[in-house]
């Protein structure tokens, strides 16, 4: 039996708020989470009409069908972010989700908590770190709310503000503190994705280097792009076959310690198998 039940987040894809048809298109296409845009890829005079299409989508209740709905709201330190929040907390209606881009500090994000809360709006929050100061206080921010499910790591914005390439290489300490941030605070975290889609070669290279660091799911800009990252970021059949062999050996020694074919398992090892199995579990490869 396992100690809870987690909901997959291998792989994330955005649809346009202006769009709302391409909305049901993006549900199907096979992503853990899907996220309706109203930041970047929307522009200035568009915000007002890609947010109240966006809010539209959500009038009804949602299918429980295991993909994570998501709305991407602008920075609630800008005009239209505030805008978006306002939105959310006038209906009656909210997304399950809302991602907050380009966080900077904890406040920001226990000022939206409190507003949630005075609303008794449920919803959680996903949070983009992809500013230097946001780098700097990502553990504080990851600690802030306890709706916080997942961070992202916004490597683009994130290059820029470091003045280096958009590169593995050059970008490896930021998604590394960014994977510290959130493994402290239990939370899910994701990679930032991988901008030449014609490139599956290089993306599955990407995606399982960004799975070794400890990222457990990487962003798509192209549902072609979907299959190479859930190859990366899901348990293979014998890491799935090692994780039952390894929690069957511990529960049956019934002591803080046991030791398997010449090694100590104790008890960090066994919550890193029992992920294993919980993923292994929601993805359908173990009842």
């Amino acid at each position: 039996m396992l100690e809870k039940k987690i909901q997959p987040r291998r792989s994330f894809i955005f649809t346009p708020g202006l769009k709302p048809e391409m909305y049901p298109k993006a549900l199907a296409s096979g992503a853990d989470m899907v996220c309706v845009e109203l930041e970047d890829g929307i522009a200035p005079k568009d915000k007002e009409g890609a947010r109240e299409k966006a809010m539209s989508l959500f009038a009804q209740p949602q299918v429980q069908d295991g993909v994570e709905r998501i709305i991407r709201i602008n920075s609630v330190r800008e005009q239209f972010g505030i805008l978006d929040l306002q939105a959310v907390l006038g209906t009656d209606n909210p997304p399950p989700v809302l991602m907050l881009p380009k966080v900077r500090t904890a406040d920001e994000v226990i000022w939206v908590d409190t507003l949630l809360n005075e609303r008794g709006h449920d919803c959680r929050l996903h949070i983009i770190i992809e500013t230097n100061e946001g780098l700097e206080n990502a553990y504080e921010i990851g600690k802030a709310s306890p709706r916080i499910e997942g961070l992202f790591f916004g490597g683009i914005d994130m290059a820029a503000e470091l003045r280096c390439n958009n590169e593995w290489e050059p970008l490896l300490y930021a998604r590394s503190r960014v994977v510290h941030a959130a493994a402290s605070n239990g939370l899910d975290v994701m990679d930032m994705p991988y901008l030449h889609i014609a490139d599956k070669e290089g993306l599955l290279h990407e995606a399982k280097a960004a799975a070794h660091i400890g990222f457990t799911g990487k962003a798509a800009i192209h549902p072609a792009q979907l299959a190479p990252i859930h190859q990366a970021f899901t348990p293979a059949e014998n890491d799935i076959c090692h994780a039952e062999k390894v929690v069957a050996a511990y529960q049956q020694a019934q002591a803080g310690v046991t030791v398997l074919e010449g090694r100590l398992v104790e008890k960090p090892v066994i919550d890193r198998m029992m992920r294993i199995l919980a993923l292994a579990e929601a993805a359908g490869l173990r009842s």
